[in-house]
């Protein structure tokens, strides 16, 4: 009985000091709102470290206006133990009301929120007020159905004159940009206290005649209550406007487009229906990929001549030969070769050309239909079906390294191809050639410069024969290594013997590597570290590191033993992290750092934090809310070699950190390739990650996109020429 008391004494000092260390709702969800502008109120909450908001538990409302439908970031998904799978919310949130005033001046909103503590302990519901004066109601401006022969003003305020207001080209400004050959975009500037009505937006196409708009894609528009019209849709912020043409406009040709829209002043006045004609063609496409070398290939493109596009585009592929868009497919190539019987250097060299031959054909037939369609195939497949298929490949191929089983063709096929597998000493061409179709969808799908410059002079231009050739030069280029992989093997692999079985498992190894790498966009983080893990250490026991070694062994076994000791280091390391709780696969014990000092180990590893988009409406709300400011939208996928490049390499630079500390930065992850993500990447002429857009402080998008990866001096460079943020 005594031994009970003693712990019931101990609980209940441990949960009161649990009780004292515990924030004050108050304390943990700092609640400020403040009017950014005449319709709009931005709720923001500051999170204490620790702690956590859910999203479903938000609730707003206004006493005094009409409350729209409020904009919510995109938050952060967590299992929670009372409602299951949750969205969340840490550090800040921050939340958009877009509402209409009625006659009152002055409005009242009530913000409700939930939280919990991440120590287990969840809050009742936090409730947090604040009044805001509205300025005082202007004259009520007629809406464009009112006006059936306007003259050039309309002024309602008997106290104002025409002195008072913008003119109309002031007012509303609109740009026409063509983004592709069947898409245009129109941009539309409206200064602040303007505004303009969504149901008085027209184009028409003038010429050519047989070219007609087949759809046209709104942003999401604001709420206009109307005393005499009812509810109303309209644009208080600069948008854009994507219009879809029922046939890709050719090289040859002009498009003439008119845009007729209408407009009123929240001061009292409503302007005339305005009319912008615009004539567009392929060169008067504005928006380039931002690279040194991207102006000679593109001349070279539109030179026309034929040697120079491919000797232009062979080279390019030589400089992209050891990026991460070609290196995995070495060891795919050298286990294939590797898996041969005999090898000399001609059927190696036969082996690898035929590998090269079926990237390079993919490339240059999925460059043509991406450049077509507006979307990459490898883009495409880069979902769990597809990427679960590729990497059960190679999990066959490793243990057919292994010597479980022998990968071979059916007889009936087998007698078909027999001879002309026979003819080379090596293997089967066609069933080389096939893999090496299948890795350049599958295991590289990366967009460089060149690539995005091939890709945007076939959709301008219609030219499908000169850019295919073009992206098959490329690939050649970016087959070299490849080539030289093969035409080596006959020298460097073994003849025979205990020393190509040794090969051959070291390939096998590398064949499951490639497996995990291609399945981890679709693993939990813990779940990649187990993998890697287990693959180390099994490793490293088969090289024997727990085996006492012979005293008279050869310096090359005590060199495999210390390769394979850092092996089972690596997987312990990994399985310890894991099971502390880490999430870094690059820093597995980074976990058991102290925590005293956040601001050290925040210094420690600073990158460039963005905020997710999910979607276009989403993208032009942030836009509008950052005037001001650049802003930086970052296409990024999990399955992007290149974009975790860009992250651990460029994004982590001080230099670049320093310049974008004022700047919005908006991150859209395409991995899932939805409708959404497939909207956003045409609306601005992307094939694929990783891609950088800029906007200026008015909002307007910068005509200078940063393709493919970028080392920090290159991205620096293009921030001191084209985004001014200092």
């Amino acid at each position: 009985m005594r031994i009970f008391a003693i712990l019931l004494f101990l609980l209940m000092q441990i949960t009161a000091s649990h009780a004292d260390e515990l924030l004050e709702p108050e304390q943990a969800f700092k609640f400020s709102a403040h009017l950014l502008d005449a319709s709009h109120i931005e709720v923001r909450y500051q999170i204490a470290d620790g702690y956590y908001l859910y999203r479903k538990k938000f609730k707003f409302a206004l006493k005094g206006a009409s409350l729209g439908t409020p904009t919510f970031p995109a938050g952060i998904i967590k299992n929670d133990a009372t409602f299951g799978s949750v969205e969340t919310y840490h550090k800040e949130v921050r939340v958009s009301l877009p509402f209409t005033r009625t006659d009152s001046n002055t409005i009242t909103l009530t913000s409700t929120v939930q939280g919990c503590a991440e120590a287990g302990v969840c809050y009742t519901p936090l409730e947090n007020t604040q009044q805001f004066k509205l300025p005082v109601t202007a004259p009520v401006a007629l809406p464009p159905a009112a006006l059936v022969s306007p003259p050039p003003l309309v002024n309602l305020g008997a106290q104002q004159t025409t002195n008072d207001f913008l003119s109309p080209e002031q007012a509303f400004g609109v740009k026409l940009q063509l983004i592709n050959p069947t898409t245009v975009a129109a941009t539309f500037n409206v200064a602040p206290q303007y505004y303009l009505y969504q149901n008085k937006l027209h184009f028409t196409i003038k010429q050519p005649a047989d070219i007609q708009i087949s759809k046209t894609d709104f942003p999401l528009p604001d709420t206009k209550q109307d005393p005499n019209f009812g509810e109303m849709k309209v644009y208080h912020h600069d948008f854009t406007v994507q219009l879809t043409l029922s046939r890709p406009l050719t090289a040859s040709e002009s498009l003439l487009i008119n845009s007729n829209y209408q407009g009123c002043s929240e001061k009292g006045i409503c302007y005339p229906p305005q009319n912008h004609d615009a004539t567009l063609g392929a060169q008067t496409t504005s928006v380039t990929a931002d690279d040194a070398g991207d102006s000679k290939i593109a001349q070279a493109l539109h030179s026309g001549r034929f040697w120079v596009v491919m000797v232009t585009f062979f080279g390019a592929g030589l400089l992209l030969a050891l990026t991460p868009c070609v290196f995995p497919m070495i060891p795919i190539l050298s286990g294939i070769i590797a898996g041969q019987k005999q090898v000399t250097r001609l059927s190696g060299f036969l082996l690898s050309l035929a590998y090269v031959l079926g990237m390079a054909i993919t490339y240059a037939a999925a460059g043509v239909a991406a450049a077509l369609s507006g979307t990459l195939i490898s883009n495409a497949l880069q979902n769990p079906i597809a990427l679960s298929i590729g990497a059960g490949v190679f999990v066959a191929l490793a243990f057919s390294m292994f010597g479980f089983y022998e990968l071979q063709l059916p007889n009936a096929l087998q007698s078909k191809f027999a001879n002309a597998s026979n003819k080379v000493k090596g293997g089967n061409f066609i069933g080389v050639f096939v893999m090496g179709a299948l890795s350049a969808l599958i295991v590289g799908p990366c967009v460089a410069p060149p690539l995005a410059a091939a890709l945007a002079y076939i959709a301008q231009t219609g030219n499908t024969t000169l850019g295919g050739w073009a992206l098959f030069s490329l690939a050649i280029g970016m087959g070299v290594p490849l080539l030289l992989v093969g035409l080596s093997a006959g020298t460097l692999l073994p003849r025979a013997g205990g020393w190509m079985n040794a090969v051959k498992y070291f390939f096998g190894v590398l064949m499951l590597a490639i497996a995990i790498w291609l399945i981890s966009p679709l693993l939990a983080v813990w779940i990649q570290m187990l993998m890697w893990a287990t693959l180390l250490i099994t490793a490293a026991v088969y090289l024997q590191v727990l085996d006492s070694l012979p005293s008279n062994v050869s310096g090359w076994m005590r060199l495999w033993k210390g390769l394979g000791f850092i092996m089972l280091l690596a997987g312990i390391a990994l399985i310890m992290g894991m099971l502390a709780g880490g999430r870094e696969l690059l820093q597995p014990l980074s976990i058991f750092q102290p925590v005293a000092g956040n601001a050290i180990t925040n210094n420690a590893s600073p990158s460039l934090k963005f905020e997710r988009v999910k979607n276009n409406a989403e993208l032009d709300a942030k836009i509008a809310a950052a005037t001001g400011k650049i802003v930086m939208l970052d296409f990024y996928a999990d399955w992007c070699v290149s974009c975790k490049e860009m992250e651990h390499a460029t994004f982590s630079d001080p230099r670049i950190i320093a310049q974008l500390k004022d700047a919005v930065l908006l991150q859209a992850d395409i991995t899932a390739n939805s409708a959404d993500d497939d909207a956003m990447r045409k609306r601005f002429g992307v094939f694929g990650p990783p891609a950088i857009i800029f906007f200026d402080t008015s909002g307007k998008e910068i005509p200078a996109h940063s393709i493919g990866y970028k080392t920090p001096v290159e991205f620096t460079a293009i921030l001191d020429k084209h985004v001014n943020t200092k």
